[in-house]
């Protein structure tokens, strides 16, 4: 399973993977174009003035809380890659933000102009989807610290009460 894993203390704060992010989720898959979408980066940073900037990059939980908020049943774990989204499924996000709440991390925002495939605007949680068309994430492609990376982790293994052994 392939997770974004982040090292805080190397970043710049540079916000070169939101720009990237924008880019590649925009309809235009060009970042000078895309900003008349009015995109919003999936991921963020996170500007702690004491210590540093931090990236906040989705960790697509073993357990996802987003997913056990969602009243509307459209975040989802995709039991074979270990992605959590909330795109893509039978289910509409409605807009409850109960995602947003769930997350411990903060790192679902909401978009009230997504722009669905029939461009209509409406409102719905936005979060990161490890961009399931490039082979590596935006964000990891555009960080010149090499901040975030994808790594391959194994998915935990949980006994009968439901502890890692």
């Amino acid at each position: 399973m392939k997770k974004l894993t982040v090292t805080a203390e190397d970043c710049t704060g540079c916000r070169r993977c939101e720009q990237a992010c924008i880019a590649a989720h925009s309809r235009a898959g060009n970042a000078a174009l895309a900003t008349l979408e009015k995109p919003e980066p999936k991921s963020r940073i996170l500007i702690e003035y004491d210590r540093g900037p931090v990236p906040l990059v989705c960790r697509h939980c073993v357990e996802p809380l987003c997913v056990s908020a969602c009243m509307a049943g459209c975040m989802q774990k995709d039991p074979e890659t270990g992605i959590v989204n909330n795109v893509g499924h039978e289910q509409q996000c409605v807009g409850c933000w109960m995602c947003i709440m769930a997350c411990p991390y903060g790192v679902i925002s909401p978009s009230y102009d997504a722009g669905g495939e029939d461009q209509s605007s409406f409102a719905v949680a936005l979060k990161c989807d490890l961009c399931p068309n490039l082979d590596t994430p935006a964000c990891v492609a555009a960080c010149p610290m090499n901040v975030l990376a994808v790594s391959d982790v194994p998915e935990p293994v949980f006994n009968a009460k439901g502890n890692v052994p």
